[in-house]
């Protein structure tokens, strides 16, 4: 994954919202922090994955994947409003060991400790963990990078629509 290229990507699109918006002085950490567990929320909603009560299945791939870099964006976002872009973050590749549902939990679980902390190796955590779900639902690092980019783009078409 192209991390420094998705990272300046996010940087840029995040100077033009907060400019937009007069938000550069703001501390927007929480927001962002709470914003990527809507994002996962939204995106357990799509897989379906906890729903035992329901037969109806996933959304379709496209959906699904979509949802998934929605999360992408703000874990970019953090790591940038931290000042991790300007450093090494090397990604390992981690076969998940548990199941969908379990996965999201853990994402979770990271979130937390990343808001505590702000620390590059609960960052790293978190990202390898996020990537991990994509693992567990059939997305690969190409797809997730071209789901990015085209995002991106639609992105930066909402702030210019007044989104």
């Amino acid at each position: 994954m192209q991390l420094k290229k998705l990272f300046h990507m996010q940087k840029a699109l995040d100077a033009h919202i907060e400019e937009k918006h007069q938000l550069q002085e703001e501390d927007l950490f929480n927001r962002k922090l709470l914003a990527l567990l809507v994002e996962i929320g939204e995106l357990a909603n799509e897989t379906r994955c906890f729903k035992f009560w329901s037969v109806k299945p996933s959304s379709a791939k496209e959906v699904v994947l979509e949802e998934f870099v929605d999360g992408i964006h703000f874990i970019l976002s953090l790591g940038n409003e931290c000042g991790f872009d300007e450093k090494p973050v090397i990604l390992e590749e981690k076969q998940p060991r548990v199941n969908i549902t379990e996965q999201f939990l853990s994402v979770y679980e990271m979130i937390g400790r990343f808001q505590k902390s702000k620390s590059l190796n609960d960052f790293i955590r978190l990202f390898e963990s996020y990537l991990q779900l994509a693992t567990l639902l059939g997305m690969t690092n190409m797809e997730i990078e071209q789901a990015y980019f085209q995002k991106n783009e639609v992105n930066y078409q909402r702030q210019e629509n007044n989104y």
